[in-house]
């Protein structure tokens, strides 16, 4: 089964023009549940944040959250650094000119090597360290960037059943992922060591979680990787999925859960 591709052709549909590009960005911010969780964090952490803070999105990506930051506070000045040259393209036409006021900037970047020492209050990193075999590295390099007592988000599949592998001999839901999740305690211990000096983790996608994923992507993705022509048919399962999909996921948004797919990891310099 493949993700990344399906991913990459939804973006391309919703590119078509401005209205169309904000439209995708907010059914990804209803349809994935890691949304649900980030934005919940970034909006306790807007309560004590700088009016002007800088907030760097570390592996942007479709520029959904730097978007979401952009329209929470703005005096924010948000960066957004990726690997993937067309997507930071599509995100500088997005955001550029004199709709941004120079606050809001794309550039390519590699987070192996990318640091800008006491730069940021915020820095986000949502679904990019499973990708990155060097992540301590990352970690550090986030760290540097990070202003004292600057807090990083990072969202991330868990080591118990994050990228929908359950059992030994299971294969990735992504086929990208270098590694199919971590424990609490892998990434506790790697953040520490990378410098952070409070770290919070817990879980996310528990049992509604887990079943509002499989409803909102697994079984789509599925679908849509026979053909095309699911495409148009779509629409019409999300109206129909839609309102199970939101009380699932609001459900595992306010619910503790004790165990789930992915983690959630706040963690201060």
């Amino acid at each position: 089964m493949q993700y990344e591709p399906v991913k990459r052709e939804a973006g391309r549909i919703f590119n078509c023009c401005r209205q169309a590009r904000i439209l995708f960005y907010r059914l990804l911010h209803l349809l994935l549940l890691r949304s649900w969780h980030v934005r919940r964090e970034i909006k306790r952490w807007t309560k004590s944040a700088p009016k002007n803070a800088t907030v760097l999105d570390a592996g942007s990506g479709f520029g959904q959250y730097v978007y979401f930051v952009s329209q929470l506070g703005r005096k924010y000045r948000v960066k957004g650094i990726d690997l993937n040259d067309n997507e930071i393209s599509i995100c500088q036409r997005f955001f550029g000119g004199d709709r941004s006021g120079g606050r809001i900037k794309f550039e390519k970047a590699d987070l192996t090597t990318f640091a800008e020492p006491d730069g940021y209050d915020l820095v986000l990193c949502v679904d990019v360290l499973e990708h990155i075999a060097g992540d301590v590295e990352v970690m550090k390099n986030l760290c540097r960037s990070l202003k004292p007592g600057g807090m990083l988000i990072v969202s991330t599949p868990s080591d118990r059943g994050g990228s929908d592998v359950h059992k030994e001999g299971d294969s990735s839901f992504i086929g990208e992922h270098v590694r199919d999740g971590y424990g609490i305690d892998e990434i506790t211990g790697k953040l520490s060591r990378a410098g952070f000096q409070t770290i919070r983790p817990r879980y996310t996608y528990g049992k509604c979680g887990q079943m509002s994923w499989k409803i909102s992507m697994k079984y789509p993705v599925k679908l849509l990787n026979k053909g095309k022509i699911f495409f148009v048919i779509l629409p019409a399962y999300y109206l129909i999925a839609f309102p199970f999909m939101v009380l699932l996921n609001f459900f595992d948004l306010y619910d503790k859960n004790s165990s789930g797919t992915g983690l959630i990891v706040k963690a201060w310099k």
